[in-house]
């Protein structure tokens, strides 16, 4: 080996050397910014200007989820810092669900303090149960009623929430023909109501519980089933207003994946009772006209999805979307009016022969079938 040769390797190998060393060098100096900027915040006790922010907490938040809230808010840089600092702190197990003005320049320690005071707006007025599959038209009137605010200011809310507040829209395609780009966002649960309560802080409210149960998880399941949130909750909110026994929710979920596979129509009641009842449901059953009505909802005229969802779900029908029963059911007949009962069959012969039997019936038929077969 020639010395020139050796030479040239040899730079070579420290030019590396010292790039390591360097990239080391830059990795170190950023751990220790980090960790700065993390203990300053963790330890924090002065108070600077800042501008007022509002942010909802909804009840049963846990502390991650209040920490993402704040830190979603421009609030706090790190939530471990939060959560560490209040597991430290007199305010542990006090924080408490409502509508809380803060300020960019406070410490975490003040927020904490104000989030833990019994009555920071001058108390609870009364609440506003949003029960599951509620629309937005029913959610409106039901606010009017409860003289929260009038139904034309609970819609115009919901009209004017944008896509940059609440990144989930982006889900909902552009140009649809739907009633509300909001409806099947807005979360059903129980929301108290105080005297500062607003059409729009009430509407934020909702949409940031969707957000806080809709979680990481349940985005991977979705998106590893290939379904963006607006499509998981068009079938969750048939679903919701199709089922009202739990278990027969995932089945419901496994008809309508079958169905949609072979490109069969849907053919859901509720998608029809939607447009024609204006979302306010008031109609219990369809008549044989109402399945010609034009809209894009009608899944009795028009393949595959509705064009939006028909209400707003709760979670378990979510999880029902995202957690289908694997079967070659494609038909289902309510069977007892009082419990809201499916039976559920293969193929429409089954589903023709079955009008006006119950499951029992049903069940020693295809026992006595069996017994029949055996003695054969």
């Amino acid at each position: 080996m020639t010395p020139g040769r050796f030479s040239i390797k040899f730079i070579k190998f420290m030019i590396g050397v010292c790039a390591a060393l360097a990239l080391g060098m830059i990795v170190m100096t950023r751990i220790k910014e980090y960790k700065k900027a993390y203990d300053a915040e963790l330890n924090n006790t002065s108070t600077t200007s800042g501008h007022d922010v509002k942010v909802v907490i909804p009840e049963n938040a846990s502390v991650k989820q209040i920490a993402h809230i704040l830190h979603k808010n421009g609030l706090i840089q790190y939530e471990g810092a939060f959560v560490d600092r209040l597991q430290d702190s007199e305010y542990r197990g006090k924080l408490r669900h409502g509508t809380y003005t803060l300020n960019t320049g406070m410490n975490t320690l003040d927020m904490m303090a104000v989030m833990s005071k019994e009555d920071e707006t001058g108390g609870v007025l009364q609440k506003l149960v949003v029960p599951e599959g509620f629309t937005i038209d029913q959610i409106a009137a039901r606010c009017e009623e409860q003289d929260i605010c009038t139904a034309e200011e609970f819609i115009n809310a919901c009209k004017s929430v944008t896509k940059t507040k609440f990144p989930f829209l982006e889900d909902v395609p552009v140009g649809v023909d739907v009633r509300y780009r909001l409806e099947g966002y807005l979360f059903p649960a129980t929301y108290d109501i105080t005297k500062e309560t607003t059409a729009e802080s009430l509407v934020d409210w909702m949409l940031d519980t969707f957000q806080i149960y809709y979680n990481e998880e349940l985005q991977a399941k979705a998106e590893e089933l290939e379904m963006n949130s607006y499509e998981v909750i068009t079938k969750a909110s048939m679903i919701e207003r199709e089922c009202r026994i739990p278990d027969e929710r995932p089945v419901i979920a496994g008809v309508i994946d079958n169905r949609l596979k072979e490109e069969m129509l849907l053919q859901i009641d509720s998608t029809v009772l939607y447009p024609i009842t204006k979302g306010m449901y008031d109609k219990d059953e369809v008549a044989y006209e109402d399945l010609e009505v034009e809209s894009k909802y009608n899944t009795y005229k028009y393949t595959g999805l509705p064009v939006g969802p028909i209400c707003n779900p709760g979670l378990a029908c979510i999880e029902a979307v995202l957690n289908p029963t694997e079967h070659k059911y494609y038909y289902y007949r309510i069977v007892n009016e009082d419990t809201g009962e499916h039976a559920f069959f293969e193929t429409y012969d089954e589903h023709e022969s079955s009008n006006g039997k119950t499951v029992e019936e049903m069940k020693k038929e295809e026992a006595s079938e069996e017994e029949d077969d055996d003695s054969e």
